[in-house]
């Protein structure tokens, strides 16, 4: 068997944009599953109890991580097919 991980023109595959990427797609995951930090009435805001504006908060906050999580994969990629084609 051939050994990929040490030729010498291959990148790693575990990068920093990977790694940034990966926590903005763990982020949500980890702000709507840990409950206990958000069942809660106070603080409301506009009369909406926290245990409901926070999770819609997350609706627009996870749009936007998910979309900088792919402009960095996608970045990585172009760079990557550019490199290797030098």
């Amino acid at each position: 068997m051939s050994d990929t991980s040490a030729s010498p023109g291959r990148r790693p595959v575990v990068t920093p944009a990977r790694v940034v990427a990966a926590l903005c797609l763990i982020a949500p995951f980890i702000g709507m599953l840990w409950i206990g930090s958000y069942a809660k009435v106070e603080p409301t805001l506009i009369g909406i109890p926290f245990f409901y504006w926070y999770q819609m908060l997350w609706v627009p906050v996870s749009a936007a991580l998910t979309s900088a999580a792919y402009i960095l994969v996608r970045r990585e990629q172009r760079a990557r097919k550019g490199g290797d084609s030098a």
